[in-house]
């Protein structure tokens, strides 16, 4: 059947998480299931990488061993958002973006994660995060996108 929705390969992304209060909490320490979360996105063929408003955030990937996940960190534009991509060095794209700050998902398709919750063992965001992906991409994918 021409068409069907399973010939058709689901749509890889390049998807850009902030770092502090998206993936760490405010005294350093990761957030439950980012390593499962970007295990399973890596998994579907989707490319991550961290951006930052102080700068690429290599020791946080070295810290909590994300480097088979990160394809690469750079500086978040903290305005002009799609207009400083080239002047920041960002090669690619963001085709979703996760962060806690509302301006960033409102320049690009993402969503806004909430701080982490206490105690840390609670939050359940990431996953979230995850089901909202999902969800995007299966708009994308009926879209033809």
């Amino acid at each position: 059947m021409h068409g069907n929705q399973a010939d058709r390969p689901e749509p890889r992304m390049n998807i850009f998480f902030d770092v502090d209060y998206t993936l760490i909490t405010w005294d350093v320490k990761l957030r439950p299931g980012v390593h499962e979360v970007f295990t399973k996105l890596r998994e579907q063929g989707h490319t991550i990488y961290l951006w930052s408003g102080v700068g690429p955030r290599w020791e946080v990937v070295r810290r909590f061993e994300l480097h088979e996940h990160v394809a690469n960190c750079y500086w978040k534009p903290l305005y002009n958002h799609h207009a400083r991509l080239d002047e920041l060095g960002i090669e690619v794209m963001p085709d979703f973006v996760v962060d806690d700050h509302l301006e960033i998902v409102e320049a690009f398709p993402g969503t806004q994660i909430k701080e982490p919750a206490m105690p840390l063992d609670t939050d359940t965001e990431m996953w979230r995060v995850y089901d909202t992906i999902q969800a995007f991409l299966a708009t994308r994918t009926l879209s033809g996108a």
